[in-house]
C-alpha cells in the first residue's frame, strides 16, 4: 500500500510542473504578454545555417524569467533580428516556468546535485544573510526564482544555457523532494510546513 501511496505522490509531483506549464501553453500570447514577470537576457548568440541556397544567419536569445516569489523559466527564442528573439524567449520563458522549493529563509530545504549534458552543478543552502554564493546563469537562476541564501559550484563545462537548465532541474528535483518528504511521516510533514514559504498542498 505504501509502495502504491509513493507511486501516486511521485507522479502527482512531477505533474505539478507539467500542469503549471500546460495552464500557462493555453494562455494566448496577448494574455501571456501582460502578465509581468522580471526577466533578464543572458546570452544573445549569431547563428549561422548552411541551407541549399547559401548561409542564412539568425540570432538566438536567452531569457531568465521569474517572479522571485518561487517561479521561474528559461526562453530561447531564434529569429533574423535580435528585439524579436528575444521577445519569443520572453514568451517561450513565460509558457515554461517552474515552482521551486523557497524556504521561509530564502534558502534550499537540502543539498541538490544536477547535471545537464556535459554540465554539473551542486546547491547547498546557505546561512541567513549570506546572500547567493554563484556565478553567471546559476546566480541569475536563482535570484529571479527568489533566493536568497544559497551556495552553488559549477563543475565541467561553461555552457550558458546547458548550465541554466542543469540548475532548473536540481530544483524541480528538489521541490519534488520536497512534496514526497511531507507525506512520508508527521514529523516531516510537520517540519516542511514550517520550513516552506510558499506551500503547494497536494491530496491523497
Amino acid at each position: 500500500m505504501e509502495t502504491k501511496k509513493a507511486i501516486i505522490l511521485t507522479e502527482r509531483c512531477s505533474s505539478i510542473h507539467d500542469s503549471l506549464a500546460q495552464l500557462n501553453r493555453k494562455k494566448s500570447p496577448a494574455i501571456l504578454a501582460k502578465i509581468k514577470y522580471e526577466e533578464k537576457i543572458v546570452q544573445i548568440k549569431r547563428v549561422t545555417k548552411v541551407v541549399k541556397g547559401g548561409k542564412k544567419m539568425t540570432f538566438r536569445a536567452v531569457v531568465v524569467i521569474g517572479d522571485k516569489r518561487g517561479k521561474v523559466g528559461i526562453g530561447v527564442g531564434r529569429a533574423e533580428d535580435v528585439n524579436l528573439a528575444i521577445d519569443k524567449a520572453i514568451l517561450i520563458g513565460k509558457k515554461a516556468l517552474i515552482m521551486t522549493p523557497l524556504t521561509r529563509n530564502n534558502s534550499i530545504p537540502r543539498v541538490a546535485n544536477s547535471s545537464f549534458g556535459a554540465c554539473q552543478i551542486m546547491l547547498r543552502p546557505a546561512a541567513e544573510g549570506s546572500g547567493i554564493i554563484a556565478g553567471g546563469t546559476i546566480k541569475t537562476v536563482l535570484e529571479l526564482a527568489g533566493f536568497k541564501n544559497v551556495l552553488a559550484k559549477q563543475y565541467g563545462s561553461k555552457n550558458i544555457l546547458n548550465n541554466a537548465k542543469a540548475t532548473l532541474s536540481a530544483l524541480i528535483e528538489l521541490n519534488e523532494g520536497v512534496h514526497l518528504e511531507k507525506y512520508r511521516t508527521l514529523r516531516a510533514h510537520g517540519f516542511y510546513e514550517k520550513e516552506m514559504k510558499y506551500n503547494t498542498k497536494i491530496s491523497i
